[in-house]
């Protein structure tokens, strides 16, 4: 008798602008015995970003969509979508990609597109996230996996994974702690929509058919 046909790996694209740490977390889950995923291409607006030396040394297809070289933000995106539509995604996942993206593109990829923040959002949204946690006292930090909607860091929360802040923490130091955390969580929600058991419904992301509610 022959066992059945083992279902085909969810086709993941990674956008990065950087150094590609969260990258190599979700490289590295992919390359696990029985991951429900596979990373398929990686794609950097940055030509000298090192995510695409992590792509190049794990034998991903990797390429350049250099955002200088457009004339406008809606053509960077056409091209960009362009390079992502070309290895026919199941999941785009954005790991340190710092370019706000259009609403035509985001729409493309409503409830197959996510992102990590360094943050417990709804809290402190955009950039230097670990300097104004600083600033502010608080007591709790952390990341935040969420659906990506056009609204900067508004879609709906997957996954969320908390540190606490240190009396003598720096930006730095506590940059470092929420990136151990990133790495967790980042390829443990990538795993679960590659599972099927994570989807978007409306404006609430839903997990084995309950809403999440962070």
């Amino acid at each position: 008798m022959s066992l059945p046909d083992r279902p085909s790996p969810c086709r993941v694209v990674v956008l990065v602008s950087g150094h590609g740490s969260n990258l190599q977390s979700i490289l590295d889950k992919a390359q696990t015995p029985a991951c429900a995923f596979e990373v398929v291409g990686v794609i950097s607006n940055e030509p000298t970003a090192h995510g695409l030396k992590r792509a190049d040394h794990a034998g991903v297809a990797n390429n350049i969509v250099h955002h200088l070289d457009f004339e406008s933000r809606d053509a960077f995106d056409r091209a960009l979508g362009a390079a992502i539509d070309r290895h026919q995604p199941d999941l785009v996942v954005l790991a340190g990609f710092m370019r706000i993206l259009g609403t035509a593109l985001v729409g493309a990829y409503t409830g197959r597109m996510m992102n990590i923040h360094p943050s417990l959002l709804p809290e402190y949204r955009g950039l230097n996230t670990h300097t104004r946690v600083l600033a502010d006292s608080a007591r709790c930090h952390g990341a935040t996996v969420h659906f990506v909607v056009p609204a900067l860091d508004a879609g709906p929360i997957i996954l969320q994974g908390r540190v606490l802040v240190m009396p003598d923490d720096t930006p730095e130091s506590l940059a470092e702690r929420v990136r151990q955390v990133e790495h967790q969580i980042y390829p443990t929600a990538i795993t679960w929509f590659a599972q099927k058991r994570l989807s978007l419904v409306g404006q609430c992301a839903y997990l084995d058919g309950l809403p999440i509610t962070p």
